[in-house]
């Protein structure tokens, strides 16, 4: 049965599936949905959210990102990307709720989005935006940093939260406020120079918009 991803070249939570699938040693076949624009019958069929990503394997469908990783992680040879300790689990779980509830709209949607995305474009930014970004950010970077292990997030080995924020710190840090910040988090820094060098994260590098 082929896995199919269905989602939206530069979005974030589509990056963090291509990473588990990459990290899984899987292959699948990638189609377009970008939902700022009239999605297709089928897509909401498949997904009446209409949000992405959306990941199908046979007959299977399955959206909504933490759903699709821990499948993935479970359904397939290779690493689980998942503690077999109890209180491991807890932890990857909070530092994804974390990363989805506090860290990506300060992050991405205001920190990246304004000072990275939108000029890419060809639109202006938001600085009032930008501020009120780094200012949450803060306070979002102060709890991982916290939560954080010695290693990777919650182990000594890569789990599913490794990915999910990486893929949002990957664009926090394209701006150069988000770099900056970062540095004054020392267990965050030493996290993210092991993460960006795995080449689940170099290979999934969505690039930017290209000017017409």
């Amino acid at each position: 049965m082929e896995l199919v991803l269905h989602g939206y070249h530069f979005s974030v939570y589509v990056r963090i599936v291509r990473m588990v699938m990459m990290e899984k040693g899987l292959s699948w076949t990638h189609v377009e949905v970008d939902p700022f624009g009239p999605l297709p019958a089928a897509y909401l069929e498949m997904n009446p959210f209409g949000r992405v990503p959306t990941l199908t394997h046979g007959g299977f469908v399955v959206y909504e990102t933490t759903a699709i990783t821990r499948y993935l992680g479970e359904a397939f040879d290779g690493p689980s990307l998942q503690s077999q300790d109890a209180r491991c689990r807890a932890r990857m779980t909070q530092l994804i709720a974390v990363a989805d509830s506090y860290a990506y709209w300060p992050l991405v949607r205001q920190v990246y989005a304004q000072r990275v995305f939108r000029p890419a474009e060809g639109l202006k930014s938001d600085e009032a935006e930008i501020a009120k970004g780094l200012v949450a950010s803060q306070k979002v970077l102060a709890a991982l940093e916290n939560l954080a292990g010695n290693v990777w997030l919650c182990a000594d080995e890569p789990s599913l939260a490794d990915f999910h924020l990486g893929a949002m710190i990957g664009c926090f840090t394209a701006a150069p406020e988000g770099t900056q910040l970062l540095s004054r988090y020392p267990k965050l820094q030493a996290w993210w120079g092991r993460l960006r060098e795995r080449q689940s994260y170099i290979a999934t590098d969505p690039g930017l918009p290209k000017l017409k």
